[in-house]
């Protein structure tokens, strides 16, 4: 197994298995490539309670170096507890990752909320920017806009890549904790939270920000991929086609 692979499906393993989540088909969707009938990847998907719905989404094409895994943990449209992403890649000789803590509400317009459910990735956000071998991850403002400050995405080399096991266990461990205690009354952010998250996640998922579901499309065709955008910005979990 890859490194982005174990670090994918070991963080995957941890949630199905804390948060008792159910898996909708095995897998949801097979990926096939557009040159050819084989399987390149999968979506699979999970619906829980706490967290409601859980997407991973594997493509690994040899062929073409790629080995890459994409995990979002989506808690429900109403609540204040953030959205888990952890984005693994290696491509070639090299690697890459994001991962952050998605906010469900104005950071700016929140301080307690910020304080409450940001103030503890500190040291493992400052901690993790100092590992050696990691390079800062070539994205757009806009995408740093849609996440929150605290979120790491570099790329690395094999060495630190494997380091950063520790950063992405330890916001897993806050972000459990987050869904397990909920956030205190008087740092719960007021206003539509249903309805920011649904705008937020459209302009996540929104292929003119984020050039990766460019090529996504090369490999599997714009019509899947449009279909697994479609799934991340569901609020709700698919029942099986």
């Amino acid at each position: 197994m890859s490194l982005p692979q174990e670090l994918s499906h070991t963080t995957l393993t941890r949630m199905v298995e804390r948060l008792d989540l159910a898996e909708v088909g095995a897998p949801y969707l097979t990926l096939t490539g557009l040159a050819g009938s084989a399987p390149v990847g999968e979506l699979r998907l999970f619906r829980g309670e706490a967290v409601s719905k859980v997407v991973y989404i594997g493509l690994v094409v040899p062929a073409i170096g790629l080995d890459s895994h994409m995990l979002f943990a989506f808690t429900p449209p109403d609540s204040a507890i953030p959205h888990f992403t952890l984005d693994s890649v290696a491509a070639g000789p090299s690697f890459a990752f994001h991962l952050d803590l998605i906010p469900r509400a104005d950071l700016g317009a929140n301080l307690a909320y910020m304080n409450a459910v940001y103030d503890p990735l500190t040291p493992l956000f400052e901690a993790a920017r100092q590992i050696p071998g990691l390079s800062p991850a070539q994205i757009g403002p806009k995408q740093y806009a849609l996440m929150s400050p605290w979120m790491l995405a570099y790329r690395a080399d094999a060495e630190a890549f494997r380091q950063i096991e520790g950063p992405v266990q330890g916001y897993l461990e806050h972000w459990f904790h987050l869904v397990e205690q909920g956030i205190p009354a008087e740092a719960m952010p007021t206003g539509d939270l249903a309805g920011r998250d649904r705008l937020n996640r459209a302009a996540i998922f929104d292929p003119t920000i984020d050039k990766v579901w460019a090529q996504v499309a090369r490999l599997v065709g714009e019509p899947t991929a449009a279909r697994l955008r479609a799934v991340l910005r569901n609020q709700t979990v698919e029942e099986m086609p």
